[in-house]
Order: C-alpha cells, then sequence, then structure tokens
C-alpha cells in the first residue's frame, strides 16, 4: 500500500507543477484569455484519461503504482475534470442513464453553486 501511495504522491506532484506552468505560460501570453489554461488542462486531461483507461483495460498486467500514479496522482492533480467525466461515462457505458445524468447535473450546477456560496460567504 505505501507503494501506491508513494506513485499517487510522485505523480500528483508531476501533475499539479504541470498545470502550474501551463496556466503561467497562458496567463503571461494571453492574460486576456486565462481560461484557456484551464480549458486546454481539462481537454488534455480527458482525452489522456480516457486512452489510460482504455490501455489499463487491455492491459491487466500493469502495476496498480503506475496505473494509480498516472490517474490518480498525475491526472488527478492535473485536472479532476478528467475524473469527473471518465465516472460520467463509465455511468452512461454501463446503462445508468438517470445515475449519469444526476451526476453529471449535480457537479455542474452544484459545482457553479458551491463556488457562488463559498464566494458569498468570503465577502461577508
Amino acid at each position: 500500500m505505501i507503494r501506491l501511495m508513494l506513485a499517487v504522491a510522485a505523480g500528483g506532484v508531476i501533475g499539479t507543477l504541470l498545470r502550474f506552468a501551463l496556466s503561467t505560460w497562458v496567463s503571461t501570453h494571453w492574460p486576456r484569455h486565462f481560461y484557456l489554461a484551464t480549458l486546454a488542462v481539462n481537454l488534455l486531461g480527458c482525452l489522456l484519461i480516457g486512452y489510460l483507461y482504455a490501455l489499463f483495460l487491455m492491459r491487466p498486467d500493469v502495476s496498480p503504482e503506475l496505473r494509480g500514479g498516472l490517474i490518480l496522482g498525475f491526472l488527478g492533480a492535473f485536472t479532476t475534470f478528467s475524473s469527473f467525466s471518465l465516472d460520467g461515462l463509465r455511468l452512461l457505458e454501463s446503462g445508468q442513464l438517470a445515475t449519469a445524468f444526476g451526476y453529471i447535473g449535480l457537479s455542474v450546477l452544484g459545482g457553479l453553486l458551491a463556488t457562488w456560496a463559498g464566494l458569498a460567504l468570503g465577502r461577508l
């Protein structure tokens, strides 16, 4: 278990630093379009998590440390949107349509509302 935790931590450090570097680069070059960094990170993260998930399904022999380090650590720190997208897709693929749409809707609308609530609380 300690090896898995270390792999996730190492992946997280790399994902966090890469996200920071990309955000800094975008903000420096396109300050009016700050959101492009988040968009790029989210889309790239979704592409990578889909690819890795397919790869790991076909290659069950890949170690849990490598899977955890890449998906939970690296992509989890790089973007949680990729995890959200994979969870939603897995629910859709398994035929749990009501749960999938509820999860997606609550995640997006709930996230926006929670962010608004946090901002309102911070302004008190």
